[in-house]
C-alpha cells in the first residue's frame, strides 16, 4: 500500500474515510476482497455504529459505481482516468461517491479528500484533487448524469456508464435474460446490482428456528430470515453459530439437494467445494436430522479452516478434507448418495455483495473456468452411488457457466446421468412460489427474487 507523505498527520482524517480508502487501495493493489477485509478493519477500529455504517457505504458504494465515477472524473479532469495516479484516482472516486450519491456536505467531502490525497501523493496531487473536486461540485448530480450519458456512443456503452457495469457483463446478462424471454428486465437487474442487499440469516435446522431470530421470515427459504438493519452478530444464535449469515439463494441451493427426496438413514453426503462453509453447515444440519452424514472438501487450506469453523457447532463435527475435487471420482467411486458441487465460477451473480468482481473478471475467465467446472462435475458423478443426486450450483447467471455448461456436460457424460426437474423440487420447499420461466433448472435473480443470481440444476445418476 502507498506510504503516507512525510509530515502528514493521518490521525486528522476521519477514520471511516481512511479505512474506506485503505480498502479501495488493497482491492486494487493486492486483489483483496472487500467483504473479507472490511469487517476486520471495522473490528480493529472500534468505530461507532454510525461511522461503521458510513465506512461500509463508502467502500461498497464506491466499488459498485467506480465505472460511472471514472467517467465523471475524466470529464472534470480533462484527462483519461488511466493517466491519473491510481491511489489519487481512488481518492477521487471516494469523494465522488460522497458528492454525487450521498448527503455529505461538499466542503467536508472535498477537504477530507485533499487530506487523504496528502497521505498517498505529493503536494501537487493534493492541488489536483482539490481542483477536480471543486469542478465537480459546481455541477448538480443530475446534470453530471446527463453529461456522462451524452458522451456514450452505443446502447451498451450507455448502460455501462449509467449502471457502472463492464459492457461484456451487460451482454452476458442480456443473453441470460433473453434465454428466459425476459430481456425487458435487464435495466432492473443492473440497478439491483448497485443496491446493498438486506442481511439474510439461516436458522440451522435442529439448532435454531426462524421464530427465535429477531428478524422477518424470508420470502422463499423456510429456514431463512431477513434483518432490516444492524449487525447480525447482535443475534445470540449468530454468535453461537446456530444461525449463519447466508444469502437466501445459497440456502435454496442447499435445500434443493437435501429435500429432493426423503433422507434414508446412513446416507453419505459430500460438499465437494465447501469453502467458506455456509452451504456445508446447512447440509450438515439437514443431514443430522435425517440420519445422514456429511463430508466436506475444500482444496485451499485457509478456506478449509473456514469450513471447519462453520461446522464446529455440530457434534460429532463432520470431516473436512483438503483434496483436489477432480480426484473424487477415482478416490471415492460410487460412495456418496448426495453431492453438492458449488462450482468455482466468475461470481457474477453476487455483484451486490462483491462489487469489485465486476472490474476484476474478464470474458476469458468463463472459458478458463469451464474446463474445471466439467472436471469437477465428472468427478462428482463418478463419486455418486447409482441413483444418487448431484446438485450443480454456480453463483453466476452467465450461460457459459449455467445451462450451456450443463448441456455440454450431459453430452460428454452420455446416459450416465439424467436431469431432475429442479423447479418442481423447490416448489415443494419454498414458502412462496418462485417466479421462474418453464425449465428443468432454477435461475434466481437479485431483481426478481432478492437473492444472488444462483443457478441450480439437480442431476441423478442412472442405476
Amino acid at each position: 500500500m502507498s506510504a503516507a507523505a512525510p509530515g502528514r498527520h493521518r490521525g486528522a482524517i476521519q477514520p471511516a474515510r481512511q479505512i474506506a480508502l485503505d480498502i479501495l487501495i488493497a482491492v486494487r493493489e493486492s486483489d483483496a476482497y472487500a467483504n473479507l477485509l472490511l469487517p476486520v478493519r471495522l473490528d480493529r477500529a472500534r468505530l461507532s455504529e454510525a461511522d461503521a455504517g458510513l465506512c461500509t457505504e463508502l467502500t461498497y458504494g464506491t466499488l459498485r459505481l467506480r465505472g460511472y465515477y471514472d467517467r465523471v472524473i475524466e470529464i472534470a479532469a480533462r484527462r483519461p482516468a488511466t493517466d491519473i495516479d491510481p491511489s489519487i484516482l481512488d481518492v477521487l472516486r471516494l469523494a465522488c461517491h460522497q458528492l454525487l450519491s450521498l448527503r455529505v456536505a461538499q466542503h467536508a467531502a472535498v477537504d477530507e479528500a485533499v487530506s487523504l490525497a496528502g497521505t498517498v501523493g505529493s503536494n501537487s496531487a493534493t492541488g489536483f484533487v482539490n481542483g477536480v473536486l471543486r469542478t465537480i461540485t459546481r455541477t448538480p448530480a443530475a446534470e453530471w448524469r446527463e453529461r456522462v450519458l451524452a458522451a456514450t456512443k452505443t446502447p451498451d456503452e450507455r448502460l455501462a456508464a449509467e449502471f457502472s457495469h463492464p459492457e461484456w457483463v451487460i451482454r452476458a446478462f442480456r443473453q441470460a435474460l433473453v434465454a428466459e424471454d425476459r430481456e425487458v428486465e435487464l435495466e432492473a437487474l443492473l440497478a439491483a446490482d448497485n443496491v446493498a442487499p438486506h442481511v439474510s440469516v439461516t436458522a440451522l435446522p435442529g439448532k435454531s428456528t426462524v421464530e427465535q431470530l429477531d428478524a422477518h421470515a424470508s420470502a422463499f427459504s423456510p429456514v431463512g430470515a431477513m434483518l432490516d438493519r444492524g449487525d447480525p452478530s447482535r443475534l445470540d444464535a449468530v454468535r453461537l453459530g446456530t444461525a449463519r449469515v447466508q444469502d437466501e439463494g445459497s440456502q435454496l441451493a442447499a435445500l434443493a439437494l437435501s429435500r429432493a427426496r426423503p433422507i434414508e438413514p446412513e446416507e453419505r453426503w459430500l460438499d465437494l467445494c465447501a469453502g467458506p462453509g455456509g452451504k456445508a453447515a446447512l447440509l450438515a444440519a439437514e443431514a443430522a436430522i435425517g440420519g445422514a452424514t456429511l463430508t466436506a472438501n475444500e482444496l485451499i487450506p485457509a478456506r478449509a479452516q473456514l469450513v471447519r469453523n462453520a461446522l464446529a457447532v455440530f457434534t460429532p463435527q463432520p470431516a473436512v478434507l483438503e483434496l483436489d475435487g477432480t480426484t473424487f471420482g477415482e478416490l471415492y467411486p460410487q460412495t456418496f448418495d448426495r453431492i453438492l458441487l458449488d462450482a468455482p465460477c466468475t461470481g457474477l451473480g453476487a455483484l451486490r455483495r462483491r462489487p469489485e468482481a465486476r472490474w476484476r473478471k474478464q470474458p476469458r475467465d468463463v472459458a478458463d473456468l469451464a474446463e474445471l467446472q466439467f472436471a469437477l462435475l465428472k468427478s462428482a458423478v463418478g463419486a455418486l452411488k447409482p441413483g444418487g443426486i448431484l446438485a450443480y450450483v454456480t453463483c453466476s447467471p452467465h450461460l457459459g457457466e449455467t445451462r450451456v455448461a450443463v448441456q455440454s456436460a450431459l453430452r460428454k457424460l452420455g446416459d450416465s446421468v439424467t436431469v431432475i426437474d429442479t423447479q418442481e423440487v423447490l416448489a415443494s420447499v419454498t414458502r412462496e412460489p418462485l417466479d421462474l420461466p418453464a425449465a428443468p433448472h432454477v435461475q434466481l435473480w437479485p431483481h426478481r427474487h432478492g437473492t444472488d443470481a444462483m443457478f441450480i440444476q439437480l442431476l441423478e445418476k442412472r442405476r
